[in-house]
């Protein structure tokens, strides 16, 4: 096994496996810290409506999480997440008003939802050949994308929403199965092919191996620009199925839509101690961020709290969140060090 092997197998695997357990036990009671709070500060919070609520905002918002997740573990960075999902929104709504709008048939939709994701995939192939190819850094090559995917949309479509769409795509936004959202089984699934991907391909091995040390994986024989062409085009098409998501739930799409998720999406990786330089994280913790993140949004609307204070606050826990992880990595992993040995 070279190096950069074992350098990646130590940061997934080692005594670093015994992390997420910890780290999920710590979110965990975190959570129940805030469902203790928000239901001490209002009576309507432990309620069947607010949980419903937060079970079909939340898919939306994970599956952006998600597409956020592969560049930061293969030491990159997508800040076109949102755009890409509403551009391949718009391909779908297109297409659904080009063959009927609310009366398309079931063929409308699916060929609707497949251009889609192929959109999402040739944003993502572009992006990905970019950071490849020409050396550029992800955070410059993704903010020229999200630049240039916003520009499109609103030539497109002169700022304006498109809406109108048939039940049977209303149904995966807004619709329940056995009386679980139709949204979060979308979810549940894309975690699913997220934790298949990264746990049991060469290319998830790929990824974390970019993370930890891109230079002598190069050296090793990884095919890196193949696999920095992949991460982006996943991330990408993750963000088709977000688009069509949020374009089944709101029955309209529009290219400004979720602009405010990219912080989210970052804070709920960093929150689930995904390293912010590559090489280490894991689903589960980053999931059990996105909840805790979504309860913390559900109970200051319930207490009436204003939108931009709120957005301050995701902002401000992203600056504590860098805090103690500086502090973590200064002192906690010497005294967790001294305290095992």
């Amino acid at each position: 096994m070279s190096n950069v092997q074992l350098d990646a197998t130590r940061r997934s695997g080692g005594w670093t496996a015994l992390r997420p357990s910890g780290e999920s036990l710590a979110l965990l009671a975190v959570l129940a810290l805030l469902v203790v709070l928000f239901s001490a500060l209002t009576d309507r919070f432990l309620t069947g409506a607010t949980f419903a609520s937060i079970a079909f905002q939340l898919p939306e918002l994970g599956l952006l999480t998600l597409a956020m997740m592969i560049p930061l573990l293969s030491g990159g960075l997508n800040l076109a997440v949102t755009f890409s999902a509403n551009l391949s929104g718009l391909v779908l709504a297109w297409t659904l008003t080009w063959l009927g709008g609310a009366d398309a048939g079931l063929g409308a939709m699916i060929l609707g939802m497949a251009l889609a994701i192929l959109a999402g995939a040739a944003i993502g192939w572009v992006l990905g050949m970019v950071v490849a190819y020409t050396g550029a850094h992800p955070i410059l090559a993704s903010l020229a994308m999200m630049i240039f995917l916003r520009g499109l949309g609103e030539f497109l479509t002169r700022g304006a929403s498109i809406s109108g769409f048939p039940p049977a795509l209303i149904a995966i936004g807004q619709g329940t199965f056995l009386g679980i959202p139709a949204p979060l089984l979308v979810f549940l699934g894309a975690i699913g092919v997220w934790a298949l991907i990264l746990n049991r391909t060469r290319l998830g091995f790929t990824i974390y191996m970019l993370g930890s040390n891109p230079d002598a994986s190069r050296y090793s024989g990884v095919n890196t620009r193949r696999a920095l062409v992949m991460v982006y085009l996943l991330s990408s098409v993750m963000c088709a199925v977000a688009g069509i998501v949020m374009a089944a739930r709101f029955n309209s799409v529009r290219v400004g839509h979720g602009e405010a998720y990219l912080l989210i999406t970052v804070l709920a990786c960093f929150l689930g101690r995904v390293d912010p330089f590559g090489g280490f994280g894991r689903i589960a913790p980053v999931v059990l961020a996105l909840v805790i993140l979504q309860v913390i949004g559900s109970g200051l609307n319930l207490l009436g709290t204003n939108q931009h204070l709120a957005t301050a606050l995701w902002g401000g826990i992203l600056i504590v969140v860098m805090g103690l992880r500086y502090l973590w990595g200064r002192y906690g992993q010497a005294l967790f060090r001294s305290v095992s040995s």
